[in-house]
C-alpha cells in the first residue's frame, strides 16, 4: 500500500502542477499545529518566486482546484500568507487503517533496489571486558542494522574486534615478564601449545592498563612491546598460541555481554581476519605508485588541493614492519567490498574518531578497494555522561563494565516493579526476566531517544520510571494492550472491521498509527534512530488518549467494540515493531 502523506502529496502536486508548477511543490507534511489541522503543505511560499505571484494567491489557486476534486479531503483551507491546511474524511481514514492492518509491513514499502548493508559496530578489544564506552557503539548500531532489515536491505552485522595491535604485546610482553617458562616463549619450540589459557579475562584487565602505562613512561619497555607486536604479526608460533587464548576467553565475556543486551552478530571478524591481506595490499600499493617511505615507515597520502587544513598520511606500516588499525581497515574495507559485496559500510564509532575515517575513506577512494558507488559513512555519536556532565565513571573514578551497568538498570527495574505492584504474584524466574527485559529497555531507550550525535546524561532514576518518556513506559503500553485483548478473547470479543472514529483520541491514534512509514525512512536516511523512539513514545501516548476515552471491554456496541479491538491490535504490532528496531523486548505480562 502506498502511504497517507505519498498519496496526499501526489493530489496535492497534480494541483500545483495545474498551475504551471513542479509538483513536488504538493509535499504534504504532518501539521505542526494540530489543533488548526492534521495536514499542511507549505509549497506555495516556495513557488511564489519562480511563479511570481504572491504565495497566498497561489495556495488559493491551488486550494480551487483540490476543492473541484477533493478525493479523500475533507477541508482544503488557506492560512496565513499561503499555508495549505488540509483534513481528510474519517471514512477514507479508517479504510487506510484496515488496508495497513492487513499489510504484514504495516504500510512500510521494501527497499528497491535492495542493498547489501554492513553495520561494523560495537567494537570490543581483546584482553578487556566490554565497558559503558561500548554501550552507544553497540545499540545504536544494533538499532540501525534492526531498521535497515527491516526496510528490506540485506544486513551484516560486524563488531569487528580489536585483537591485532599494540595492544597485543602489551599484554603478551607483560605476560613473557611475569611468567618465562611458559612454553609459549620457548624459541626453540613450534608447539604443540597448551590446550588450557594461562589467563583469565580478570588478568588481562590486570595486566593490560599495567602495560599501556608503562610503554607511555619506560622507552625500553616501549620498544619490548613494539617487537613483540610486531613478532605476533610476522607468525611467531608460542605468540600466536598465547594469542588465541587471550582472544578466546575475551570474546567468551563480551558473548553474554551482547547476549545479555539482546545483540547478534553475523560475523564475529576482527583485525586480525584480515591479516593475510596486509601483505598483498601493501605490495599492491607500492607497485602503483600510492604508498611511499616517509621516515622509515610506509605512508599513504591523502590530502586534497581544496583541504581547509592539513592531514597526515595515512601510516600503513611502522619502520619496524608493525601494522597499523589504519592498515588492517583498510585491508577490510577491500575485503568487504571484493568478498562480502557490501554497496554500504556503515561505521557506528563515537565522534572522536573522525580524523581516522577520514583518512580511511580517502585512502579507500584513492586505493580504488572502494569505487565511489560504495557507501562509506561513519556514523559518529557523542558520550554518556555522569550527572557531572563528564563521562560516566564508578565513584571510586574506574570504567563502568556493562555487565554491572546491565546489573544495575535491572535492579533498578525491581525496584519500580515493587513500586508499581507488578509481577508481584509471578513466580521468581518470570519476575527476574522481567526487571531484565525492562532494565534493558530503560538502558536503551535512555539512550536512543537521544540525537546520535550529542552527549546525554545517565539518569537512573528518570530512565527506569514507569511514566514519561522511558522504556518501561512503552513497555507497559504494549502489555496492557495485551490484557485487554486477553480480557476480550475471554468473553468471546473478537476483532472486527475498522469503523470511521467518533472522537478525536481515535481519530489522533489513527493518524499517529499512519505516520510509520515516513518515520522509517526518514531514521534511515539521517541513519537516527532517535526518531524512531520519539514516534514509539508518541503512539504509545495517542494509545492510552485513547484507551482513557473509549473503554474498549465496556462498550456495549459489538461493531464499534470490534473496531476498537482491531485498532488495538494494529496498535499493538506497530508498537512492538518499532521497539524491535530499538532491540527492546516487551513482556508478555507485568
Amino acid at each position: 500500500m502506498r502511504s497517507l502523506l505519498s498519496q496526499l502529496s501526489d493530489r496535492v502536486g497534480a494541483a500545483f502542477a495545474a498551475e504551471g508548477l513542479d509538483p513536488g511543490l504538493g509535499q504534504v507534511l504532518v501539521s505542526s499545529r494540530p489543533e488548526l489541522a492534521q495536514f499542511q503543505c507549505n509549497g506555495a511560499m516556495a513557488a511564489a518566486r519562480q511563479a511570481g505571484r504572491p504565495p497566498r494567491e497561489l495556495a488559493e489557486a491551488v486550494a480551487e482546484k483540490l476543492r473541484a476534486d477533493p478525493g479523500p479531503l475533507e477541508q482544503i483551507e488557506v492560512a496565513g500568507p499561503g499555508f495549505l491546511n488540509l483534513r481528510i474524511d474519517d471514512r477514507f481514514l479508517a479504510e487506510l487503517i484496515h488496508e495497513s492492518g492487513a499489510d504484514p509491513r504495516l504500510g512500510v514499502k521494501a527497499a528497491s533496489p535492495s542493498l547489501t548493508v554492513l553495520v561494523d559496530y560495537a567494537g570490543p578489544n581483546v584482553a578487556k571486558a566490554m565497558h559503558v564506552g561500548h554501550l552507544r557503539a553497540t545499540i545504536i548500531g544494533d538499532s540501525l542494522a534492526r531498521l535497515f532489515r527491516f526496510l528490506g536491505h540485506k544486513v551484516i552485522r560486524d563488531p569487528h574486534f580489536g585483537d591485532w595491535g599494540l595492544q597485543m604485546g602489551q599484554v603478551i610482553a607483560a605476560i613473557e615478564e611475569q611468567r618465562p617458562d611458559l612454553p609459549f616463549f620457548d624459541l626453540e619450540s613450534d608447539g604443540p601449545y597448551p590446550d588450557t589459557s594461562p589467563v583469565t579475562l580478570d588478568d588481562l584487565q590486570e595486566i593490560y592498563p599495567r602495560s599501556s602505562a608503562r610503554t607511555e613512561s619506560d622507552p625500553e619497555w616501549g620498544e619490548r612491546v613494539r617487537q613483540v607486536t610486531v613478532d605476533l604479526q610476522q607468525g611467531r608460533p608460542g605468540y600466536l598460541a598465547l594469542w588465541r587464548h587471550m582472544k578466546r576467553v575475551s570474546e567468551e565475556s563480551q558473548r553474554q555481554d551482547f547476549s545479555a543486551l539482546g545483540v547478534e552478530f553475523d560475523l564475529w571478524f576482527g583485525e586480525s581476519d584480515v591479516a593475510e591481506l596486509v601483505s598483498p595490499l601493501i605490495t599492491d600499493l607500492r607497485e602503483r605508485g600510492l604508498a611511499e617511505e616517509s621516515r622509515g615507515a610506509l605512508v599513504m597520502r591523502v590530502e586534497l588541493p581544496d583541504d581547509k587544513r592539513d592531514l597526515p598520511p595515512l601510516i600503513l606500516e611502522t619502520s619496524r614492519g608493525a601494522v597499523l588499525y589504519g592498515t588492517t581497515d583498510l585491508a577490510t574495507i577491500l575485503h568487504r567490498v571484493r568478498d562480502l559485496g557490501v554497496d554500504l559500510a556503515l561505521y557506528v564509532v563515537d565522534a572522536r574518531q573522525s580524523d581516522h575515517f577520514e583518512l580511511l575513506f580517502r585512502a579507500a577512494r584513492r586505493s580504488g578497494y572502494a569505487p565511489d558507488d560504495v557507501g562509506l559513512e561513519h556514523i559518529r555519536f557523542g558520550t554518556m555522561n555522569g550527572p557531572d556532565g563528564r563521562p560516566f565513571k564508578t565513584r571510586a573514578g574506574g570504567v563502568v563494565s556493562l555487565a554491572d551497568l546491565i546489573e544495575l538498570m535491572t535492579a533498578a527495574a525491581r525496584r519500580r516493579l515493587d513500586e508499581a505492584d507488578l509481577a508481584r504474584s509471578y513466580p521468581q524466574a518470570e519476575r527476574e526476566a522481567i526487571a531484565r527485559q525492562v532494565g534493558v529497555a530503560a538502558l536503551k531507550f535512555g539512550d536512543l531517544i537521544n540525537n546520535r550525535v550529542s552527549d546525554y546524561s545517565f539518569d537512573l532514576e528518570r530512565f527506569s520510571s514507569f511514566e514519561g518518556k522511558t522504556g518501561p513506559y512503552l513497555q507497559y503500553s504494549a502489555v496492557r494492550i495485551r490484557s485487554i485483548q486477553r480480557r476480550a478473547a475471554g468473553l468471546g470479543m473478537d476483532p472486527g472491521l475498522v469503523l470511521p472514529p467518533t472522537v478525536e483520541p481515535e481519530r489522533n491514534l489513527m493518524l499517529t498509527l499512519l505516520q510509520l512509514p515516513e518515520v522509517l525512512e526518514r531514521a534511515g536516511v539521517l541513519r537516527a534512530p532517535n526518531h524512531i523512539a520519539e514516534y514509539a513514545f508518541e503512539l504509545a501516548a495517542a494509545w492510552n488518549r485513547f484507551y482513557d476515552a473509549c473503554h474498549i471491554i465496556d462498550e456495549r456496541n459489538a461493531e464499534r467494540r470490534g473496531a476498537w479491538l482491531a485498532l488495538a491490535d494494529l496498535t499493538l504490532r506497530t508498537l512492538t515493531t518499532v521497539l524491535d528496531l530499538l532491540g527492546i523486548e516487551v513482556p508478555e505480562r507485568m
